[in-house]
């Protein structure tokens, strides 16, 4: 898997730009009340690929949203953070819980303003139980399920279950 690598020290004027639309459409979903023609349209302005049926329920965290495609008949759960650089791809009918982290960037070692990134990608039906993390370049497979506090560090093959820090196979479905 190809990383990416972002200089943070030195944004283009775009991407200014698109960050600071970003949050201040965030903070508006944040601050909005859910099930709401205003919050719908709050959440398809930063999500403008999710597909039909899906639901994110604010407070959301992250960046970069613009790197996050959501499958139909997803449910996200309150308290999720997205940090999206390297690209968040979750198929249809995705189930997460409250307070999970997904992350597709980290810092490089050498130089902290460099994000390294691998996009995270969740297979249809997985299910990522409340408060797991998910780390750059790791693949949930279809109908896998993560513990609850998990940290995902490697692939998840499809119709497992996985628990712990990291996360170990805890049985196969």
């Amino acid at each position: 898997m190809e990383e990416i690598r972002i200089d943070c020290a030195h944004p283009t004027l775009e991407d200014i730009t698109l960050a600071k639309e970003q949050a201040q459409t965030l903070f508006k979903l944040n601050h909005t009340m859910p099930f709401t023609e205003e919050y719908d349209a709050l959440m398809h302005q930063l999500f403008p690929t999710m597909g039909e049926g899906s639901r994110v329920i604010a407070p959301l965290s992250g960046v970069r949203f613009n790197n996050v495609h959501i499958g139909k008949g997803c449910v996200i759960q309150s308290g999720c953070l997205m940090m999206s650089a390297g690209g968040i791809t979750i198929e249809d009918n995705v189930m997460i819980a409250a307070n999970c982290q997904l992350i597709s960037n980290n810092h490089d070692l050498e130089n902290r303003w460099i994000i390294t990134c691998k996009p995270v990608h969740i297979g249809k039906r997985a299910w990522i139980g409340a408060g797991a993390t998910i780390l750059p370049g790791v693949t949930i497979g279809e109908n896998a399920v993560v513990g609850a506090g998990s940290v995902v560090t490697k692939d998840v093959e499809p119709n497992t279950i996985v628990a712990g820090n990291p996360a170990k196979l805890i049985k196969r479905i």
